[in-house]
Parts: structure tokens; sequence; C-alpha cells
């Protein structure tokens, strides 16, 4: 596994020098198509710099990624998010992340993922802890939500979700110190492993938003469910992490209000885990 984390590292490194470069290169007054062209090519740049990386040592392994998603097929793949927060790319509001994941059999062995305008490199091996810029990290000590700070993101594509997900939101509005909504799940996640965050939720996220992260989340020493509790977090594209006490809180909310509602037009086919 470290021979395929330093691949993992390589290509995230090497797509968030492409997307640095890029940073804030058409904020202000530009015209709205050739800004999008343009923040599509940084994507599709992006991920063809990790993809060509991961391939070159590991032809055999199949990618699923944002931009270019391949059906999966078979027991080990690479998961993929060339560039998360594209809004705030966009706007050159500076949350971005750039994330790569790797399952076999069943689960989520090694999760990746960089901030390239931080420096940040957040790495996580199965079994073996999770570290940032190489050191260790843990999540938060916070045991009630009076006491934790939790970030979250809008369900701005499936507006049909918005009333129960707000009712949500005021409940641990209420109940905490702070709610943030930065606009990068793969950040929110690695946040949530270095203890930044004490806990995350959100709805209709995809695999490659969650799955680096997710782990990362796990070997900080954190629980990652989807809102009722169960661990097809990364099929039902929906989820709760944080730490012990504070994961526990969240998902007693989410359960609460989202129990009696049909989610399942939101999940995303994906092996079972």
């Amino acid at each position: 596994m470290i021979e395929k984390q330093e691949v993992a590292r390589e290509a995230v490194l090497s797509a968030g020098s492409i997307i640095k470069e890029a940073f804030g290169r058409f904020v202000g007054g530009e015209i709205e198509k050739k800004l999008n062209d343009f923040v599509t090519d940084i994507d599709i740049q992006s991920e063809r710099m990790i993809t060509e990386i991961l391939h070159e040592s590991y032809p055999e392994v199949v990618i699923m990624a944002e931009e270019g998603a391949s059906e999966i097929d078979g027991d080990e793949f690479w998961i993929v998010d060339p560039l998360d927060g594209t809004t705030n790319f966009v706007h050159g509001y500076p949350v971005i992340g750039v994330s790569v994941a790797y399952w076999k059999d069943g689960e989520v062995l090694l999760g990746t993922i960089y901030d390239p305008l931080r420096g940040e490199l957040f790495e996580a091996v199965k079994g073996k802890g999770a570290y940032l810029n190489g050191t260790k990290i843990t999540v938060s000590g916070a045991k009630n939500l009076s006491d934790a700070l939790i970030g979250t993101g809008f369900p701005f594509r499936v507006h049909e979700y918005l009333d129960p997900y707000i009712e949500v939101f005021k409940t641990i509005f209420l109940k905490s110190r702070g709610v943030r909504r930065a606009g990068a799940a793969v950040l929110d996640l690695a946040y949530v492993s270095a203890g930044r965050l004490d806990g995350f939720f959100e709805l209709y996220l995809k695999p490659w938003d969650m799955a680096a992260g997710a782990l990362l989340v796990s070997e900080a020493g954190g629980v990652v469910t989807n809102f009722f509790g169960q661990n097809n977090y990364l099929s039902a594209g929906n989820i709760v992490a944080g730490n012990p006490y504070i994961h526990s809180e969240l998902m007693a909310e989410t359960k609460r209000i989202f129990s009696s509602i049909d989610l399942s037009e939101l999940s995303t086919p994906f092996p079972a885990g």
C-alpha cells in the first residue's frame, strides 16, 4: 500500500499545481461562457493528470472520476475528484481540494486530499492513522454540540429536500457553537479528521466527494455513517461524520427529521462494502 500511497500523493500534488497556477485568473468581469469553459478545462486537465499518473503505475485499475466517470466493474478501483469546490474556484474563493481514494474488496484502503492553495496534504491508509503534511492528526475531543463547530453543505441541486434539510440545519445551528458552509466537501471531511471541525453532514454527495475524507475521519478516530447510522454512505449520497460524541448527536437529528423521507433517488450505483 505504500507504493499506492506514493502514487496517489504524486497525482494530487501534480493536479494541485495545475489548479493553483490557474486559480484567480478569471475572477471579476469575465464573460460567463468563457469562464465556464476555462473552469471545465482546468477540471479536465486536473483529471487527465491524475489519470495518467495512476495508470502509469497501475494500468489495470479502473478509475471512477467526476468528469469522466467509468462504469465500475470489479473489486478494485481509484475514486477521483479532480477539483472539489468548482463554484469557489470560479469566484476566487480559496476553498478547493483534490481527492484520490483507493477501493479494494469492499472498502476504501487509502485516501489522499490536497489543498493546493494552502499546501496541505491529508493522507490515510486503512489501519495506519491519518496525517497532515506527515504529522499524525486526530478528531476533536468535543463531547457536546454546544461546544462544537459543524460543517455542512446545502442541497442546491435537489431543492425538493431543502425544507427538511433546513430543519436539520436550524436544529444544529441552535444547539452548536456554529455552522460553516465552505463549499468543498473533501476539505470539510479533512477538517473533521484534523479536529478543525467537530462534525459534518451533507445531503446529495457522490462517492468522489466522500471516499478519501471518510477514511481520514475514521483513521483519525471518528465515525462516519449515512443520515440513518448505516455504513453505505458512498452509495446513499448522504453523510454524517464527526468524533464519536458529535457524530451521535448529529445523526440523531438527521435520522429523526429524514426518517419518513425516501432518499433512494439520490443514491449512486456503488459496490456494497
